[in-house]
């Protein structure tokens, strides 16, 4: 045996995925849907991993949830290059006075879909067709089902996203070229979630549980993995724009699992990236929330009080969750981490992008935008601090979205 899934609740142990997906994905314990993969591995062997060269997160293969290596379903994601932006250093040093050293994660240039899910993709397709699980659907609001139809549709599983009525056209054009299926709601992601939910009940298929569904995470903790490998080190700040936050959840994952054996006695003690997440002024739910426990003092419980936004008026559809569901999560982590939540305005994302294009030559998506801008604004609230080396995940590139293209 390879791994056991542990419930995150009640600590109790399920053997596998396929057993998992025989409780229909809920602990049989205590009815919790968060579980996380706990590894049998020697872990002497993942620090010579990070030593050495990587196509793709599979690089990692003894660390994932997956028996047999001929069952990868892959277009070499996972292992893209963190690229230092000495034009943002240099911004920093001149207008701020901030000495740090700025690596973009370009998930815009992954093998798949060019986006920073085409990782959890591969590795749910891997583990459906490990298992024999013909139909597979999921509720998204663009990339996941983007990556989704790609990936399952090179391992033959039939998929069904349900959307959305603001999903972009060009994005369920992209879908339908799999040969998968969109189903369009009349409403909002709210609306789009629970359609899936109902199609995946009455048809009996198997549906991604979101942001915690433990195949994305335990594919998108290798991040963590990767900062290592590439620049030596866990950076001392991660940014990042959230709808849902399964990085900052795999990224917290794959943080304890390096400081419990990867720990030097001789050096000091790792820690946990200072989590900056980024949304726009027009869907902001999680950081409405974050400045009212922030100015309460963080009272007791304070990650379950937060507002929902029914049907955000957002051109970045993709970053359109308006009821925050993972927020008491994330929003723990982000505390624990000595983080913070950060708004930009949706009006100035063309702007931001203009610079990446002429500086780098690389047309990001309007989500990586956002986080990219997120970078100036903390800048400009003091927190970036002398001396830190900075991630930026950006996200994906401008590749589904005409419109944006265009006028950038």
């Amino acid at each position: 045996m390879k791994y056991h899934l542990k419930c995150c609740k009640c600590g109790y142990v399920i053997n596998n995925l396929s057993a998992w997906f025989g409780h229909h994905q809920f602990c049989p314990e205590c009815g919790a849907r968060r579980v996380e993969a706990v590894y049998f591995a020697d872990y002497s062997k993942l620090n010579e991993l990070l030593k050495s060269h990587s196509t793709s997160f599979w690089h990692y293969f003894d660390f994932l949830p997956l028996e047999n290596a001929e069952n990868i379903v892959s277009f070499n994601e996972g292992a893209v290059q963190l690229e230092e932006w000495q034009f943002l250093n240099r911004f920093a040093a001149d207008n701020y006075g901030v000495k740090c050293h700025v690596y973009a994660y370009r998930n815009d240039l992954n093998g798949g879909t060019n986006t920073l899910k085409d990782v959890a993709a591969s590795m749910t397709a891997s583990v459906l067709k490990e298992n024999g699980i013909p139909q597979f659907c999921t509720s998204s609001t663009g990339n996941s089902a983007t990556a989704y139809a790609r990936y399952l549709s090179k391992a033959g599983i039939r998929f069904t996203n349900f959307a959305p009525a603001t999903m972009n056209r060009d994005t369920i054009e992209e879908i339908r070229s799999y040969s998968q299926e969109v189903v369009v709601s009349t409403g909002d992601y709210a609306q789009a979630k629970k359609e899936a939910a109902g199609f995946s009940e009455s048809a009996q298929v198997l549906m991604s549980i979101g942001n915690i569904d433990p195949m994305r995470v335990e594919s998108k903790r290798t991040m963590a993995f990767e900062f290592i490998r590439q620049i030596g080190k866990l950076p001392d700040v991660y940014m990042q724009a959230v709808a849902g936050g399964t990085g900052p959840i795999a990224l917290d994952k794959g943080f304890r699992e390096l400081a419990i054996h990867l720990k030097d006695k001789s050096s000091p003690p790792m820690k946990l990236p200072r989590m900056l997440l980024v949304q726009q002024d027009l869907c902001d739910p999680m950081v409405q929330a974050w400045e009212k426990a922030k100015k309460e003092g963080f009272p007791d419980h304070f990650e379950n009080d937060y507002p929902v936004i029914d049907n955000p008026q957002t051109s970045v559809f993709i970053l359109s969750a308006g009821n925050p569901g993972m927020y008491p999560i994330v929003s723990q982590i982000v505390k624990k981490s000595d983080g913070d939540f950060i708004r930009i305005k949706e009006s100035e994302l063309l702007d931001y992008a203009r610079i990446v294009r002429d500086e780098k030559g690389a047309t990001i998506g309007p989500a990586a935008t956002v986080c990219f801008a997120g970078f100036y604004e903390a800048l400009k609230e003091k927190k970036i601090r002398d001396g830190e080396t900075v991630v930026l995940n950006i996200g994906e590139s401008a590749k589904r979205y005409a419109d944006f293209a265009g006028k950038l």
